[in-house]
């Protein structure tokens, strides 16, 4: 609101780092230095005077970041009271209880990117519940990365984020307002009583039209019934405000490439079936869903029709929220291997009204023209009935949907480019390729 950052600059292998900016209200220019705190924070060390033109105050950014860096550490410091330095990536348990993914971050050269971003961002991530870390590195993996990718999303997105409360995960304020968010996962199925049961399978259509409209239908229900039932806005600090579950689903392996419309068909209890005219122009006829059963068991369809669902104001999915999109934007912003390839395929929206299958892409990560963000991939449905609804603007970059009366799920937002699914094909000189998690 106040600045334009036009540069971003290093110096002795990033001991300090630079900001230039031009001042919106006075259009003059200055430069800030960071250093890492105690905990390996980069914070504000200094700035310089403003100046008439970008050029003289990028000279005097230069002066202090050098000045800067020949100091010690230790002048880096804040002085607070504040607790000590963590290793996110030694294992705190044995080798054999690690998670495999976990694994692959701190082991594998494709992998570096991700890491090489993930350390810096915790060290301002706060451990709420004191158990990120063994977690992280063991059986809550992906629900931590998960947690970590808001985290990312929220602060791109210029949002102050407030974790001082356990539960909901993030309550943030940006200057267009506040907003709660809880993480749900959607978890692999367990044997026993009372459990959905084997999935169907998707090597058939049959299998796989059945996992969409029944098996994951209920598997996202049971994630977004048992967050219901917890009554957030009822907490002093959550009531009144925006709340937004945000479920991912990990159920099974890249099973997140096939379930993206069947969170919609269960949210709102319709699902479309498309047609065309005379002319050839796409039809769409909504189709009420009232149940979804798969086995013995059996839920009703439309959660946001059900009981005590109107305090909910949305649900969000972002299915690129994982690992490789971390890796993708570490590659983006210079951390990691410069050996490791990175080749991003998949499908997007196409923004045609009479479109009826998605446009393939294909980009280089590593090319010079790729961008990515971290709001990009969210999909954001409007709860029709919401007590207090989501103001749209509150997460720009994304596309939010509402139902219409007639049955209809319609934009209220949408960017140019959303990827509906991809694959990260990663590759190493000498190495052959393998491919990431899809998303």
């Amino acid at each position: 609101m106040f600045s334009e950052e036009l540069g971003y600059f290093e110096h002795a292998d990033e001991r300090v780092l630079g900001i230039l900016i031009r001042d919106r209200t006075d259009d003059d220019y200055a430069g800030a230095v960071l250093a890492r705190d105690e905990l390996h924070q980069y914070r504000w060390i200094k700035g310089t005077s403003f100046q008439p033109t970008p050029r003289h105050a990028k000279a005097l950014l230069r002066r202090e970041l050098e000045l800067t860096a020949m100091q010690s550490e230790d002048t880096y410091h804040q002085g607070h009271n504040r607790p000590k330095l963590v290793d996110f990536f030694t294992p705190v348990v044995k080798v054999d209880l690690l998670n495999t993914s976990f694994r692959r971050l701190i082991e594998a050269e494709q992998f570096s990117s991700a890491r090489g971003i993930i350390e810096p961002m915790m060290r301002w991530y706060q451990d709420v519940d004191g158990n990120f870390i063994e977690q992280f590195q063991t059986t809550g993996f992906d629900a931590r990365v998960w947690e970590l990718y808001f985290f990312a999303m929220l602060t791109e997105l210029n949002f102050r984020i407030d974790r001082t409360e356990p539960a909901p995960d993030f309550l943030a304020e940006s200057s267009f307002g506040k907003i709660a968010i809880e993480a749900v996962t959607v978890n692999p199925t367990e044997k026993g009583v009372g459990t959905i049961g084997d999935p169907p399978d998707l090597n058939t259509d049959e299998g796989r039209s059945a996992y969409r409209n029944e098996y994951m239908p209920i598997k996202f229900g049971s994630a977004l019934y048992s967050k219901l039932r917890k009554r957030y806005w009822a907490k002093k600090h959550a009531c009144g405000i925006p709340l937004v579950l945000a479920v991912q689903d990990f159920s099974l392996p890249g099973s997140m490439t096939y379930t993206g419309s069947a969170l919609g068909v269960y949210l709102y209890g319709y699902d479309h079936d498309p047609s065309r005219d005379d002319e050839g122009r796409l039809i769409v006829t909504p189709r009420r869903v009232t149940t979804h059963r798969w086995g013995e068991k059996e839920i009703p369809s439309g959660f946001f029709f059900q009981p005590e669902a109107e305090n909910i104001s949305a649900v969000l999915a972002n299915f690129s929220g994982t690992l490789s999109k971390f890796n993708r934007i570490g590659r983006m912003a210079g951390f990691g291997s410069t050996r490791v390839r990175m080749i991003r395929r998949g499908v997007a929206i196409d923004l045609d009204p009479d479109a009826s299958e998605p446009v393939r892409f294909e980009y280089d990560v590593g090319s010079s023209g790729y961008r990515e963000t971290w709001v990009e991939g969210c999909t954001i449905f409007h709860n029709p009935l919401a007590l207090v609804p989501l103001d749209p603007d509150l997460i720009p970059g994304a596309t939010h949907l509402r139902l219409r009366e007639d049955g209809q799920i319609v934009p209220i937002a949408r960017p140019s480019f959303h990827p509906l699914g991809s694959w990260t094909v990663l590759g190493v000189p000498g190495e052959p390729p393998s491919e990431a998690e899809g998303e």
